[in-house]
Parts: structure tokens; C-alpha cells; sequence
């Protein structure tokens, strides 16, 4: 899936004139690994913080992860996880200019577990395949019980 390039705050940017929602903004994305945030703002008014969780949440700027001033900040979403962004100048992050960025782990492709090379499944065991519908001895196991594996062939 190709990388998507996000206007924080769509066409109003990264202010607090207009009451922006960042927080119904970013809640109706799905954000993921290689996209870009752009913050396009006035630098004579307004900044980005990255900031830490309970900064954020106390709009606490004095700590930041990374600042940017440019008025037009590219940031790139390398990992998976939770960004968050304020405003530093006074009072801008209690009016709301912050947002809370999630970005989920990518969905692994769902297929037969413990796949050969030659696409056939394997046995869960050192000793190698098990035959199909035999039992064989657990590989971790004392209790000389065994497992049935049928992997459905």
C-alpha cells in the first residue's frame, strides 16, 4: 500500500483560529508506517513539539522529543506506535492545537503457521515432520503423552 502524505488539520493547518478538532482529525485516519505529516502553519505564531504522553496530556512544553519551526515540517512516520504534538507558544495547546498521532503495527498476513519452504505445513517439532493424522511424542514433553497433529491435507 503506497504512503500517504497528511495536511494536519486538512485545509485550516496547524492553528488556533477556527476551532480545529485535531482530535476528531487525526481519529478519522489510519495512519501507518512510511506516511508523512505536514504541518503547515505561520512560524511567527506557531511551532511542533513532539512531546511525551503526559506532556501532551498537561500541555507541558518544556521537554520535547523534537521541535520544528519552519512553518512547513515534513515529519515522517518511521515505527508503529503514538505520537503526540502541541503547540508551544502560550496557551495554544489549552485552546487545542494538539494531536494525538496512533499509528497500529501493520497486519501480518494471515496463512497456514509454520510454513516449509515448499509451501507445506510442518510438524511443531525438532524430530521433523510427523506424519498426517499420527501421533508422535511431544518434543517438550516428560509425561509420555503424545499430541495428534492434523494439519488437514
Amino acid at each position: 500500500m503506497a504512503a500517504t502524505v497528511y495536511d494536519v488539520g486538512d485545509s485550516a493547518g496547524w492553528t488556533i483560529i477556527g476551532n480545529v478538532d485535531y482530535n476528531q482529525w487525526s481519529s478519522s485516519k489510519i495512519f501507518k508506517v512510511d506516511d508523512t505529516l505536514i504541518f503547515n502553519y505561520d512560524p511567527q505564531y506557531h511551532n511542533v513539539l513532539q512531546v511525551s504522553r503526559s506532556d501532551f496530556h498537561s500541555c507541558d512544553a518544556t521537554s520535547p522529543i523534537a521541535a520544528y519551526s519552519t512553518g512547513n515540517d515534513s515529519i515522517p512516520i518511521r515505527t508503529s506506535g503514538h505520537y503526540f504534538y502541541i503547540c508551544g507558544f502560550v496557551g495554544h495547546c489549552q485552546a487545542g492545537q494538539k494531536v494525538d498521532i496512533r499509528v497500529p503495527r501493520p497486519i501480518q498476513p494471515t496463512g497456514t503457521p509454520n510454513e516449509s519452504p515448499d509451501g507445506g505445513p510442518q510438524a511443531l517439532s525438532a524430530l521433523g515432520p510427523a506424519p498426517i493424522g499420527r501421533r508422535m511424542p511431544g518434543p517438550f514433553m516428560n509425561s509420555g503423552k503424545s499430541i495428534l497433529l492434523d494439519f488437514g491435507r
